[in-house]
């Protein structure tokens, strides 16, 4: 939730919310298309939408970070959205799906959630000098760890550490995005301090706000959405 209490949202928000979702859905769609219409791989899998990928993946995150200093209860947001998370699991790993999602972006936004909702005494007494430093070394530190230190132990992969038999549609580990959302709390808590320029709050964006708006409905309904259309597309051809 991005508003200033006792004000209306703040449009530039919600609308780069828009926009990484806008871009995750045109990911799936070009899987989908390489997938189940023998597309070229290349159009899924290339250098410049894996670095994309990860870009409005990390806003998306980033973002949600910075809607938890706006939130009522950070503990209850994260326990709907992860409980949503379980769902989509249960759907994915049914045999006519067979696309398991066991920790993708919903899971970790909501573990996020309920994490910071349980510390957030911790996190906030960390001088805001500091603070962006202190994640950012965390977010590239455990990023390597996670790629350059071996742990075989299977079930550590929520954490970052995975084995080659493990598989997940979607997948997004605690390390290092957790820090990527607490980089946003720090930002967060500037916005909601009316730190920033006037024309942060007031400036109206077209179109992309209620794109953002509607962030969740769109991540769980885009994909059948999407792979419905593809699979009339086949049929009909």
């Amino acid at each position: 939730m991005d508003r200033m209490p006792g004000k209306k949202r703040i449009d530039i928000i919600d609308a780069l919310r828009g926009f990484a979702v806008i871009l995750m859905v045109i990911h799936h769609l070009l899987f989908d298309l390489v997938e189940f219409m023998g597309a070229p791989s290349w159009l899924f899998s290339n250098p410049v939408l894996d670095i994309l990928h990860y870009f409005f993946a990390g806003l998306f995150i980033f973002l949600s970070g910075v809607s938890s200093q706006f939130s009522r209860s950070n503990l209850k947001r994260g326990i709907k959205v992860f409980a949503i998370a379980m769902l989509l699991t249960i759907v994915t790993s049914l045999p006519f799906v067979n696309e398991p999602i066991r920790f993708g972006v919903l899971h970790l936004l909501g573990f996020c959630m309920i994490f910071y909702g349980l510390t957030r005494s911790i996190w906030d007494k960390i001088p805001k000098i500091i603070a962006p430093v202190i994640y950012i070394a965390l977010i590239v530190g455990t990023a390597l760890a996670v790629h350059l230190i071996p742990i075989n132990v299977s079930f550590l992969w929520m954490l970052g550490w995975f084995q080659p038999s493990f598989f997940s549609a979607d997948y997004f580990p605690i390390f290092p995005w957790l820090f990527v959302f607490l980089l946003g709390t720090w930002a967060g808590s500037f916005i909601i301090e009316n730190k920033l320029p006037t024309w942060f709050y007031e400036k109206r964006v077209p179109f992309l706000p209620a794109v953002g708006r509607k962030a969740l409905l769109i991540y769980i309904l885009h994909q059948p959405v999407l792979y419905g259309i593809v699979m009339l597309i086949i049929y009909l051809r």
